[in-house]
């Protein structure tokens, strides 16, 4: 009697996790997840193995160690020490400092153009909105592409030969071949000037710190040590080790200029087509923003005397961008992931030294298509998550 009441006992001991399976959802879920994963991976697995194996059947080089292979090619820009007995991994880096020199440069002026654009939308002068409005609707409306290819074939390419060219202001020359601009040259003095900068910096900061919330009298003579600690510092060691930088200008020879800083028609082209182009979404956005902030802001504003560009300043645009940075992160990602385009104008961005001339060379398909969409992912996903710092610091909390 008592062994079979043992067996029973050992029974339900068994039986108990099939019934707590039963009648546990979140364990049943978690189950069916963790086999969906396991399938999915083996799946990948899978694929990954017998495209390795039809790679090297056809004598597609399945590994990365094509990177230290001589490239073979000439970039026409490069921000680092590049030549065509440099290697393809070498290449590929040039190819991602040229993008990244452009989406940099495009975030800027696109920013700066597009709030202004938005500002103008809602301008009490009537031309100076219908302007706005134009540049918008005009703007957005026309494919990207057709953009560059009028700025690099119709307003670019006509322009004069070096021996023509139209002289700009502060030495600066605009050619065929280029824009010619006066180069910064660091002088030995560039780094005690640039540490009594971060002194000064740092001295302002901390003044600032501790005479936080004094108004009336006290806030000018605030407002003038922290001028007076932030600027001393700079202009004492200029004056005592002389200027950090010195400028190289473009010097007219032969046959081009020489010296100086050239920006090529092809960087020139894509940086204003993607500047003017995403400038007209940006400009939307900022208008948006500052019509979703309600009217009564303004109204209190004027009330207390505040002018036009005070209110935009100090009342409207800080409340607007809790609505603006959102979809201006959205207009971020589209700048950089549309100066891919940049092939069609022959600028030398990642896609067209990497994924183009490497590609073609090496017949790495997958490992060059995949660094590739691996390196943009990557940019994406830092500039997301920069400016979600920003919107978390600049969004409404509520108590």
């Amino acid at each position: 009697m008592r062994r079979r009441s043992d067996e029973a006992a050992a029974h339900r001991r068994l039986a108990a996790p099939l019934s707590r399976l039963a009648t546990s959802p979140a364990l049943r879920r978690t189950l069916v997840q963790v086999a969906v994963a396991a399938v999915l991976g083996g799946l990948l697995v899978a694929a990954f193995l017998d495209v390795r194996s039809n790679m090297e059947a056809r004598g597609i080089p399945t590994g990365f160690g094509f990177l230290d292979d001589p490239a073979g090619f000439d970039i026409n820009q490069s921000l680092i020490a590049y030549s065509a007995t440099s290697t393809y991994g070498r290449a590929f880096l040039v190819g991602l400092l040229n993008t990244c020199l452009v989406a940099a440069i495009g975030l800027v002026l696109s920013t700066l153009l597009g709030f202004l654009v938005g500002i103008a939308r809602l301008s009490p002068n009537m031309l100076l909105r219908g302007l706005a409005s134009a540049y918008v609707e005009g703007l957005r409306n026309v494919p990207l592409l057709l953009q560059l290819l009028f700025w690099y074939n119709a307003v670019l390419r006509p322009l004069p030969p070096p021996s023509e060219a139209l002289l700009l202001p502060f030495g600066s020359a605009l050619t065929n071949r280029g824009l010619y601009l006066p180069a910064p040259i660091a002088a030995q003095s560039l780094a005690p000037v640039a540490l009594a900068a971060l002194l000064g910096m740092g001295v302002a900061f901390v003044l600032f710190r501790r005479m936080r919330g004094r108004h009336g009298p006290a806030q000018g003579v605030r407002v003038a040590v922290i001028a007076l600690a932030l600027v001393l510092p700079p202009v004492l060691a200029t004056a005592a080790f002389g200027w950090p930088v010195t400028f190289e200008r473009p010097e007219l020879g032969r046959f081009n200029y020489a010296g100086g800083l050239r920006l090529t028609p092809e960087l020139v082209a894509l940086v204003m087509g993607l500047s003017l182009y995403t400038a007209a979404f940006i400009a939307e956005v900022v208008r948006a923003g500052l019509e979703a902030v309600p009217r009564g802001q303004s109204e209190a504003a004027a009330a207390l005397g505040l002018d036009a560009s005070r209110t935009y300043r100090f009342v409207l645009i800080p409340q607007a961008m809790r609505l603006i940075v959102p979809l201006l992160t959205s207009q971020y990602l589209n700048l950089v992931k549309n100066s891919s385009l940049a092939v069609f104008v022959g600028y030398p961005d990642l896609v067209q030294v990497f994924a183009g001339t490497v590609l073609n060379q090496t017949g790495a398909a997958v490992q060059v298509v995949l660094v590739t969409m691996a390196v943009y992912l990557a940019i994406s996903l830092v500039a997301s998550a920069a400016m979600n710092l920003y919107n978390r610091r600049v969004a409404l909390v509520e108590r």
